[in-house]
């Protein structure tokens, strides 16, 4: 039997490896055995950790969204006001840790799978909605709900988008351009929506001269 207090040590071993052996390989047909021997540990103890190798997956997905979670909680105690706020969630989705070339590959390589298993699809869609909400936060108090959720939108597409087309070694994308981009995008709507309500609305004379 394995030693009390090296399950958690030997999971994480696990699902290190899984994320590091799908990464290399760009796809989910890698063995039980595969990831056993790079985190250093017997198939049998894996196989006794997570039953399966498609539940190793799912712990392993969890564990990246776990990271991407406190990673968007601990920057957004550092900054105040919803714009601050919307670049801390621009940035660190683009960290170097998602960003790294083994993580987006295993990220395709879920995405992939998303289309036959509907329990990695409700992983994913929980992603997708948690970084729809936290724009949507920042954006509600900067426009109107309906601009906010194109906005929004638009922003998430733009992060997915870059992720693929890092995915793309030929035409690789710096963490720095990228955060670049989507700010512009960003930026350039809230700007068109201030300068269409000062159009509308005319600028707020306090009174004139006698």
């Amino acid at each position: 039997m394995p030693k009390v207090g090296m399950e958690p040590v030997r999971r994480k071993a696990l699902v290190d490896a899984a994320l590091r052996v799908i990464g290399d390989q760009g796809t989910l047909t890698v063995t039980m055995s595969e990831i056993a021997r790079h985190a250093g540990v017997s198939p049998a103890l894996a196989h006794h950790y997570f039953g399966s190798k498609e539940q190793l997956l799912i712990e392993t997905i969890r564990s990246l969204l776990r990271q991407l979670r406190d990673d968007t909680v601990t920057a957004l105690r550092t900054v105040a006001g919803p714009r601050e706020r919307l670049s801390a969630l621009i940035r660190v989705s683009f960290q170097a840790s998602q960003f790294a070339p083994d993580t987006i590959a295993a990220w395709l390589a879920f995405y992939s799978e998303a289309q036959r298993s509907e329990e990695v699809r409700r992983l994913l869609v929980v992603y997708a909605r948690r970084l729809r909400s936290n724009l949507m936060a920042s954006l509600k108090a900067l426009c109107t709900d309906d601009d906010a959720e194109r906005i929004a939108e638009g922003a998430a597409a733009m992060i997915d988008g870059l992720y693929i087309r890092q995915s793309l070694h030929s035409a690789p994308i710096s963490i720095e351009a990228s955060i670049a981009l989507t700010e512009d995008y960003v930026t350039s709507h809230i700007d068109r929506l201030n300068r269409r309500g000062l159009a509308q609305h005319g600028p707020n004379h306090q009174g004139t001269a006698a």
